[in-house]
């Protein structure tokens, strides 16, 4: 396990002792919680890229609620 140094000037160190009131915990899990919080935009950022690229290249295609129901259950009656 990494043991990290942070240093927050006056004003950053105010509002992370108003996360760790406001949510009672410790000053540990208010920072993981934020680095995680950033770690998921990072993963999303990829997707819509991805999906973006898929997109201009035309390889997107859109159906119905009911089209993906009828695949799911399709599927589902090819793994049984």
């Amino acid at each position: 396990m990494a043991i990290i140094t942070l240093r927050l000037n006056d004003e950053e160190e105010k509002i992370l002792d108003l996360l760790v009131k406001y949510f009672d915990t410790d000053k540990s899990k208010i920072l993981k919680e934020a680095m995680w919080d950033k770690f998921e935009d990072l993963r999303d950022r990829e997707i819509i890229e991805g999906y973006e690229k898929k997109s201009s290249a035309g390889k997107v295609a859109f159906g119905t609620a009911d089209d993906l129901i009828k695949k799911i259950a399709n599927k589902n009656k090819t793994t049984s």
